[in-house]
């Protein structure tokens, strides 16, 4: 049974439901439901919820929706700026879960790296390396080696001046409150750096986390990565390998990101969420939030109706 949430700062009235789905409005719990309607009007299951400030209608059915068909109704729905999410199965109540989020543009808003070279004074010499990698010019990896050669030089302290004027993104400090309430654990993969994580996951609920390592030498960074770079390949795996060391079967992974970066693990999630997400993530994804915010992704678990 598929769950087709729609999602909205306010309200949604039955003339949205009626007009996007004109053959899918008859719901069965409808106790004036007499159970003779024409084989053309497939039942659905309608249910309601109103968490955090925000509306949702949860319309269950059987059928299964065409990409083109999911991408059409949230258009349609974008109207009303009204978010729209297609769910093969909501996370179970009585069962462990795991959220996995990208770090910048998604927890959180800034983009480290953009602050960081601010700070050292090398914005615009980076700003050019990313804005050449967007363009397709080069590779996450290559891009961000380039990227993190300009910080040579930045003390070890920048990294705490930098955090402390981070920002959660909108509704984070909610899912902060309700993941780990509901029995669930909590992950960031980034293509960031370590020395932010640290310092993020002792001050948040975060049960693991995976960024670049950044080589230094007498408080110093050099400009070099230490390790592995965390890009889209690697996100996708430590995805895999931390619902199996956790014993969370697929399923019940959500994935939560903003880029392209992020695609394999949304698409190797059970549910894959894009919050207001880069184009060249849509085109890879179904899900993705535009108009509400990360507190949205209460209405994932079962217990939310």
């Amino acid at each position: 049974m598929n769950s087709l949430l729609l999602i909205s700062r306010s309200p949604i009235p039955d003339s949205i439901l009626h007009k996007t789905f004109p053959t899918h409005i008859r719901n069965v719990s409808d106790p004036s439901f007499q159970g003779n309607q024409p084989s053309s009007v497939s039942l659905s299951k309608i249910l309601f919820s109103n968490k955090l400030g925000l509306h949702c209608v949860r319309i269950e059915r059987s059928e299964t929706l065409s990409r083109d068909q999911i991408l059409h109704i949230r258009d349609e729905l974008a109207k009303d700026k009204i978010d729209f999410l297609v769910i093969n199965s909501l996370l179970p109540k009585s069962k462990e879960s795991l959220f996995v989020f990208d770090m910048d543009s998604t927890v959180i808003k800034e983009e480290v790296i953009d602050e960081l070279a601010r700070k050292h004074g090398v914005y615009e010499e980076v700003a050019g390396v990313t804005k050449k990698a967007m363009e397709g010019g080069m590779g996450f990896d290559e891009a961000l080696r380039l990227r993190v050669a300009h910080l040579a030089g930045l003390s070890i302290q920048s990294f705490k001046e930098v955090y402390d004027v981070l920002h959660l993104n909108d509704g984070m400090e909610t899912v902060f409150q309700f993941v780990p309430s509901n029995g669930c654990k909590l992950g960031i993969l980034s293509g960031g750096f370590s020395p932010v994580l640290e310092l993020f996951s002792n001050q948040y609920p975060v049960d693991f986390f995976r960024a670049n390592g950044l080589e230094e030498k007498g408080g110093v960074f050099t400009g070099q990565i230490h390790g592995e770079i965390i890009n889209r390949e690697k996100k996708e795996f430590y995805l895999k390998q931390y619902a199996s060391e956790l014993s969370i079967p697929i399923e019940r992974v959500v994935a939560v990101g903003d880029g392209a970066n992020d695609a394999l693990m949304l698409n190797a999630a059970g549910i894959g969420i894009g919050i207001h997400a880069k184009q060249g993530l849509k085109d890879k994804i179904t899900n993705w939030i535009e108009f509400t915010d990360l507190s949205a992704l209460i209405f994932l678990l079962e217990n939310s109706f």
